[in-house]
């Protein structure tokens, strides 16, 4: 099962929280929210690093640790670059927000996907994801005005913050099971191992009559 990020309890609502605050702000204020969204991106951006890299850091012998820190770098490294550089950022900021969009759904569409066979999803949990990824790859080529393509990101955003909360949900029930199916398996396996030292030999009997 692929959990893209949902290991942590923490990420998903973490993002979806991020992703509602930064379309609230480009909603109620499109004309002059893009220098305040990138200081927002880049205050999620290194929250999200340092979770990553504690996360990482609690569970060093976990096989994803050179993926978490991997993860925690580059989110701290772009989060302090928006910074230090926040006007030239913004200049392209409703770019970066599809491209995020784009990538996020379809990171979402691929692990519910996979949870699929451990958890009952239906249908609704796929749309969300599936809507956040259109919007995203509709920004990216951004044919409104300014003021425009802000509210419109904005109320992407509000949609995919949505769409986090209800995909971290899913998965962290999916991880639950998983593990509780694999708890499972590896007791039916050493209960296996422990039986499969035990000795049965064949006893001789009498059959005794009835009186």
């Amino acid at each position: 099962m692929i959990t893209f990020g949902y290991k942590s309890r923490l990420t998903g609502p973490l993002k979806a929280l991020a992703a509602l605050i930064i379309g609230i702000v480009m909603v109620v204020n499109p004309d002059n929210a893009f220098a305040s969204v990138v200081k927002l991106i880049a205050v999620f951006l290194l929250a999200s690093g340092l979770v990553s890299l504690f996360v990482g850091l609690k569970d060093k012998e976990n096989s994803a640790l050179p993926l978490m820190m991997f993860n925690a770098a580059v989110n701290i490294s772009i989060g302090l670059l928006l910074f230090i550089f926040p006007g030239f950022v913004a200049s392209f900021i409703i770019y970066l927000i599809g491209f995020a969009l784009l990538v996020f759904g379809i990171m979402q569409l691929v692990t519910l996907f996979s949870a699929r066979g451990v958890v009952a999803m239906g249908v609704f949990p796929y749309v969300l994801p599936a809507l956040v990824t259109m919007l995203g790859a509709f920004m990216l080529f951004n044919p409104f005005a300014e003021s425009v393509m802000s509210t419109m990101a904005g109320v992407a955003l509000i949609v995919y913050g949505a769409s986090e909360l209800l995909s971290s949900w899913k998965m962290k029930q999916a991880v639950d099971e998983y593990e509780i199916h694999m708890e499972q398996e590896h007791k039916q396996q050493t209960v296996s191992e422990d039986m499969s030292g035990v000795d049965v030999k064949d006893v001789d009997y009498e059959k005794v009559d009835e009186q």
